[in-house]
């Protein structure tokens, strides 16, 4: 699945699958995170085994990780994390993390959308996000990418500082999005031949 995307200011990166030896670049990736950056993650990431532990996690299937590289760099994290049964099966949680030089050019949701591919290959119906208050940014790239904020625990979790935050869960209907999608191209192709 390695492909090479072009960003909104012209460079490019490659996102692929998140293999076994990404272990020391996703190390290195997760360290040069701005401390504010961290403070919002659910593990403490500058710890090598949490990051072996998450790269593990990906031989039971039912973790889909991908990243995306500027040369031998990891510049971009994503996961898709599935319910393998029960009451939650048809849903996955998406996480995604985009080192701050790497933001606003477009990154995040081309992350995004291949996770979705990702998800539908699975035949999950709804994806949720959680965040904490005050990743705003975060929060208007899931709102673009159709996610709507369901609900908001007040003071749910901790941040990494021990401090209480709200904890909000947004959530996009598959398969809306993906007629959504169909009906916005239809409309893009009929309005360029016209």
């Amino acid at each position: 699945m390695d492909k090479q995307v072009n960003l909104k200011d012209g460079s490019t990166v490659v996102i692929r699958p998140m293999a076994e030896n990404d272990l020391d670049r996703s190390f290195a990736f997760f360290r040069a995170l701005a401390e504010q950056d961290r403070n919002y993650l659910r593990r403490d990431v500058t710890q090598r085994e949490v990051v072996e532990e998450r790269i593990g996690a990906m031989q039971s299937g039912r973790v889909k990780r991908i990243v995306a590289l500027d040369g031998d760099q990891i510049v971009a994290d994503a996961a898709l994390e599935l319910e393998s049964r029960g009451w939650k099966q048809h849903v996955a949680e998406l996480r995604l993390v985009v080192a701050r030089e790497y933001r606003r050019k477009g990154l995040g949701l081309l992350m995004a959308r291949e996770l979705y591919s990702i998800a539908a290959g699975a035949q999950v119906e709804e994806v949720v996000v959680t965040m904490m208050r005050p990743q705003i940014a975060a929060r208007s790239i899931f709102r673009k990418l159709g996610f709507h904020e369901e609900t908001l625990l007040a003071d749910y979790v901790k941040d990494v500082t021990g401090r209480k935050q709200d904890l909000i869960l947004m959530r996009c209907d598959l398969a809306a999005l993906w007629s959504e999608l169909e009906d916005f191209m239809a409309t893009w192709d009929w309005q360029r031949t016209r």
